[in-house]
């Protein structure tokens, strides 16, 4: 008999199936014990009857750990006294593994033990909710990109040359030539516009930032978008719809695991756009920091404290932002850009801007900004041949997970976190 998934149970309620999992926690009433049992789809709570499997079994039954793996053939029922809301009356069982004392109890541990058993940790309830959300938001991602006329592209993770600022790049050798691991396809995606109109990539990107931060990773998911004849304002519209898509999508198909996270749902309810807007000027003018500084952790904490719902920062100095980004046509001080600040001190989940199309101002960027121009051709000829308006930008996957599921720390957001002090497991 093939194994059923217990998120499929309902369709063989009171029929003999077999499911196969792990132990969870075992329960002992004289001559009955009740397992807590996972199969990675679902859970339920089989009970097991001396009297219904005879004492042989009864007796293998009970030397289960927890974390022993099994299989369990009987019949399930709805229960609703049972957490799981079901129950199985087992018939016969099959010990696949006896577990040995599971390192992980009940009792509090350090993030440092935990990080350190990263590779066990995973399978207590909270953190395969949050995986099952990460997986619930990246699937949304890419259902949204294609209702809005995206086609998924990949970028090259080894590049020559850097999108983002040379100094947290990875430095590798390809074949006695320098490579560094990518910060951002972006650059790639601009590319493929020319041929698909709207393109998105999705995949790992690395920083070398000595943070230690609770909102930075060294490795980390982003998803980067680029459109044709988008330009700043479409740009931020397209930002607003995704992000509301996504906490939409969560709120609807997870609400299981943003319960065993103990997520406060009334501020996701509000994420719907329009998205408030201050431009950069008026943020410094309530700050600390001078005009022409980026906006760090405390001041995005501080204005996040004050929205309900996600806020774009727009309008940084040019001097402050890459080279390729579009010029404010008001004020050249300024460039089209947006950051977009995540409520409840999360930081920046999106940054986007609209690109310069001119061929000669995006040369004369380049060598304002004292980049390797011949690194740089390729880029240019883009600006040669059909240049058009477009604009773009980036949402990273682990801030966002970590916003939406009420986090800490965004080292739980990802299976195994590679951070400043961790590169194992």
């Amino acid at each position: 008999m093939a194994n059923i998934l217990l998120k499929d149970i309902e369709q063989y309620l009171e029929e003999e199936i077999t499911i196969s999992g792990w132990v969870n926690n075992v329960r002992s009433s004289g001559k009955i014990l009740f397992i807590q049992f996972r199969d990675g789809t679902g859970s339920l709570q089989a009970v097991v009857d001396q009297k219904e499997v005879g004492a042989a079994v009864f007796d293998s039954a009970k030397t289960f750990t927890n974390e022993s793996s099994i299989s369990l053939t009987g019949q399930a029922k709805a229960e609703p006294r049972s957490p799981s809301g079901y129950e199985m009356l087992v018939k016969n069982l099959e010990i696949i593994q006896v577990a040995e004392d599971f390192p992980i109890g009940k009792k509090e541990h350090g993030p440092e033990f935990l990080m350190d058993n990263r590779h066990l940790w995973l399978r207590s309830p909270k953190q395969a909710a949050i995986l099952k959300i990460r997986d619930e938001i990246v699937f949304a991602m890419r259902e949204f990109f294609r209702q809005e006329g995206f086609t998924l592209t990949d970028s090259p993770i080894l590049t020559p040359t850097s999108c983002e600022g040379s100094t947290t790049l990875f430095k590798t050798d390809y074949f006695g030539e320098d490579a560094y691991l990518s910060q951002s396809g972006q650059l790639y995606l601009e590319a493929t516009i020319y041929s698909l109109g709207r393109v998105y990539d999705f995949g790992p990107t690395f920083r070398a930032e000595k943070s230690k931060t609770r909102r930075h990773l060294i490795e980390f998911w982003m998803l980067d978008a680029e459109a044709a004849f988008v330009e700043f304002e479409e740009n931020l519209e397209i930002q607003e719809k995704l992000v509301s898509y996504l906490v939409d999508k969560v709120l609807t198909n997870r609400k299981k695991e943003l319960e065993i996270l103990e997520r406060d749902t009334k501020l996701l309810a509000k994420v719907k756009p329009p998205f408030p807007r201050l431009r950069y000027d008026e943020v410094v003018a309530k700050q600390k920091i001078k005009w022409g500084d980026d906006l760090g952790a405390e001041e995005e904490t501080e204005i996040s404290q004050v929205y309900d719902k996600p806020v774009f920062i727009t309008h940084y100095p040019a001097q402050t932002k890459s080279f390729y980004m579009q010029p404010d046509p008001e004020d050249q001080k300024y460039v089209l850009n947006s950051d977009l600040i995540a409520p409840e001190g999360y930081g920046e989940i999106v940054g986007g801007s609209q690109r310069i199309h001119d061929y000669k101002l995006l040369e004369q960027k380049i060598k304002e900004f004292k980049m390797p121009i011949d690194d740089y051709r390729w880029y240019l000829d883009l600006r040669r041949y059909g240049s058009v308006p477009h604009s773009g930008f980036g949402i990273g996957l682990e801030r966002t997970v970590a916003w939406i599921c009420g986090l800490s720390h965004v080292r739980e957001t990802i299976p195994f976190a590679r951070l400043l002090n961790r590169l194992r497991p």
